[in-house]
Protein backbone atom coordinates (compact mmCIF):
# COMPACT_ATOMS: atom_id res chain seq x y z
CA UNK A 1 0.00 0.00 0.00
CA UNK A 2 1.19 3.52 -0.76
CA UNK A 3 2.39 5.93 1.93
CA UNK A 4 3.08 9.65 2.25
CA UNK A 5 6.78 10.52 2.04
CA UNK A 6 8.11 13.73 3.55
CA UNK A 7 11.29 15.63 2.80
CA UNK A 8 13.03 14.68 6.07
CA UNK A 9 13.03 11.01 5.06
CA UNK A 10 14.14 11.86 1.52
CA UNK A 11 16.98 14.04 2.83
CA UNK A 12 18.23 11.18 4.97
CA UNK A 13 18.80 9.17 1.77
CA UNK A 14 20.92 11.95 0.25
CA UNK A 15 23.66 12.12 2.86
CA UNK A 16 26.16 9.39 3.68
CA UNK A 17 26.45 10.53 7.30
CA UNK A 18 22.71 10.24 7.95
CA UNK A 19 21.02 6.97 8.68
CA UNK A 20 17.72 6.23 10.35
CA UNK A 21 15.81 2.94 10.51
CA UNK A 22 12.55 4.62 9.48
CA UNK A 23 14.24 6.17 6.42
CA UNK A 24 15.63 2.77 5.50
CA UNK A 25 12.20 1.20 5.92
CA UNK A 26 10.59 3.82 3.68
CA UNK A 27 13.26 3.27 1.04
CA UNK A 28 12.76 -0.50 1.20
CA UNK A 29 9.00 -0.08 0.86
CA UNK A 30 9.47 2.01 -2.28
CA UNK A 31 10.78 -1.04 -4.10
CA UNK A 32 7.25 -2.42 -4.13
CA UNK A 33 5.03 0.52 -3.27
CA UNK A 34 4.27 4.00 -4.44
CA UNK A 35 4.96 7.05 -2.29
CA UNK A 36 2.66 10.05 -2.42
CA UNK A 37 4.02 13.55 -1.88
CA UNK A 38 2.43 17.00 -1.75
CA UNK A 39 3.61 19.33 -4.50
CA UNK A 40 5.80 21.26 -2.04
CA UNK A 41 8.00 18.16 -1.57
CA UNK A 42 9.73 18.84 -4.91
CA UNK A 43 10.83 22.29 -3.67
CA UNK A 44 11.75 21.14 -0.17
CA UNK A 45 14.03 18.36 -1.37
CA UNK A 46 15.86 20.62 -3.77
CA UNK A 47 16.21 23.35 -1.17
CA UNK A 48 17.75 20.86 1.28
CA UNK A 49 20.25 19.82 -1.37
CA UNK A 50 21.18 23.39 -2.36
CA UNK A 51 21.60 24.49 1.27
CA UNK A 52 23.88 21.54 1.87
CA UNK A 53 25.87 22.29 -1.28
CA UNK A 54 26.49 25.76 0.16
CA UNK A 55 27.65 24.17 3.40
CA UNK A 56 29.96 21.94 1.34
CA UNK A 57 28.27 18.86 2.72
CA UNK A 58 27.35 17.60 -0.76
CA UNK A 59 28.83 18.30 -4.18
CA UNK A 60 26.81 19.63 -7.09
CA UNK A 61 27.50 16.39 -8.98
CA UNK A 62 26.15 14.38 -6.03
CA UNK A 63 22.99 16.50 -6.03
CA UNK A 64 22.50 15.79 -9.73
CA UNK A 65 23.07 12.07 -9.22
CA UNK A 66 20.71 11.93 -6.24
CA UNK A 67 17.97 13.70 -8.19
CA UNK A 68 18.40 11.31 -11.13
CA UNK A 69 18.06 8.33 -8.80
CA UNK A 70 15.10 9.92 -7.04
CA UNK A 71 13.34 10.27 -10.39
CA UNK A 72 13.45 6.49 -10.77
CA UNK A 73 11.31 5.94 -7.67
CA UNK A 74 7.57 5.46 -7.77
CA UNK A 75 6.33 8.87 -6.66
CA UNK A 76 2.89 10.35 -7.14
CA UNK A 77 2.55 14.11 -6.67
CA UNK A 78 -0.67 15.33 -5.07
CA UNK A 79 -1.78 18.79 -6.14
CA UNK A 80 -5.13 19.05 -4.31
CA UNK A 81 -4.69 19.84 -0.63
CA UNK A 82 -7.73 20.65 1.46
CA UNK A 83 -6.82 24.20 2.49
CA UNK A 84 -9.14 24.33 5.48
CA UNK A 85 -7.78 21.03 6.80
CA UNK A 86 -4.16 22.12 6.32
CA UNK A 87 -4.77 25.33 8.24
CA UNK A 88 -6.69 23.51 10.99
CA UNK A 89 -3.86 21.00 11.44
CA UNK A 90 -1.21 23.74 11.45
CA UNK A 91 -3.13 25.70 14.10
CA UNK A 92 -4.12 22.74 16.24
CA UNK A 93 -0.66 21.17 16.38
CA UNK A 94 1.45 24.33 15.99
CA UNK A 95 2.98 22.95 12.77
CA UNK A 96 4.30 24.85 9.82
CA UNK A 97 1.85 24.89 6.94
CA UNK A 98 4.41 22.79 5.06
CA UNK A 99 4.36 20.03 7.67
CA UNK A 100 0.59 20.26 8.00
CA UNK A 101 0.34 19.62 4.23
CA UNK A 102 2.00 16.21 4.67
CA UNK A 103 -0.32 15.36 7.55
CA UNK A 104 -3.40 16.52 5.66
CA UNK A 105 -2.43 14.39 2.66
CA UNK A 106 -1.91 11.31 4.83
CA UNK A 107 -5.27 11.89 6.53
CA UNK A 108 -7.19 12.55 3.33
CA UNK A 109 -5.65 9.62 1.46
CA UNK A 110 -5.81 7.35 4.53
CA UNK A 111 -2.14 6.49 4.22
CA UNK A 112 0.72 6.07 6.65
CA UNK A 113 3.17 8.96 6.94
CA UNK A 114 6.95 8.58 6.67
CA UNK A 115 8.65 11.44 8.53
CA UNK A 116 11.54 12.03 10.90
CA UNK A 117 10.13 15.33 12.16
CA UNK A 118 9.29 14.90 15.86
CA UNK A 119 6.47 17.47 15.96
CA UNK A 120 4.89 16.04 12.82
CA UNK A 121 5.13 12.50 14.23
CA UNK A 122 3.40 13.64 17.43
CA UNK A 123 0.65 15.40 15.47
CA UNK A 124 0.14 12.34 13.25
CA UNK A 125 -0.19 10.09 16.29
CA UNK A 126 -2.67 12.49 17.88
CA UNK A 127 -4.69 12.59 14.66
CA UNK A 128 -4.68 8.78 14.36
CA UNK A 129 -2.45 8.76 11.27
CA UNK A 130 -0.13 5.74 11.30
CA UNK A 131 3.59 6.21 10.84
CA UNK A 132 6.01 4.30 8.65
CA UNK A 133 8.25 3.14 11.43
CA UNK A 134 10.32 0.13 12.44
CA UNK A 135 8.35 0.33 15.69
CA UNK A 136 5.03 -0.31 13.89
CA UNK A 137 4.15 -3.85 12.96
CA UNK A 138 1.56 -2.67 10.41
CA UNK A 139 1.80 1.05 9.60
CA UNK A 140 -0.91 1.20 6.94
CA UNK A 141 -4.61 1.86 7.09
CA UNK A 142 -7.02 0.97 4.36
CA UNK A 143 -9.60 3.13 2.66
Amino acid sequence: MAFVLDASITACWAFDDEDHPDASLAFDRMRAEEAVVPSLWWFEVRNILIVNERRRRIAESDTASFLLNLALLRLRHDHSPDEAAVLRLARTHRLSVYDAAYLELAQRARLALATLDADLRTAATTEGVPLVSRGNASPDVGP
